[in-house]
């Protein structure tokens, strides 16, 4: 299992952006594809996007392509999620993961490692 915090949310205008950020430590990183999901109060926990090991493969969620994009630094042991044109709907908690194997996961199942949630509110 790998350690994993998340920073940078906040509360944003719609059509403004915000960049989450999710710290790993523990060992190698670099060998863990890796997650973003999200929560909303009352719902169940969605799929955001995923970067597999070296970033050769990415995968996002129909409901955030072509606004959200998933990025990581293995140097830095860090994965981000840039989002822009933010909705209200985007409101919930965003949780990082680590995968088991070093593919692009777009299911729970596959993942093994859970952050502590960063708060993303947007209002119109």
């Amino acid at each position: 299992q790998v350690p994993l915090v998340e920073s940078g949310g906040g509360l944003v205008q719609a059509g403004e952006s915000l960049r989450l950020a999710c710290a790993a430590s523990g060992w190698r990183f670099d060998l863990f594809g890796m997650g973003w999901f999200r929560q909303a109060p009352g719902k169940e926990r969605q799929f955001v996007a995923s970067i597999s090991r070296r970033s050769s493969n990415k995968a996002y969620a129909e409901l955030v392509k072509d606004r959200f994009t998933i990025s990581r630094d293995n140097a830095q042991n860090t994965v981000y999620l840039q989002m822009n044109s933010l909705k209200p709907e985007d409101t919930a908690a965003y949780y990082c993961a680590a995968a088991t194997t070093g593919g692009a996961h777009t299911r729970e199942s596959d993942y093994d490692s859970w952050g502590q949630g960063t708060q993303v509110t947007v209002f119109s």
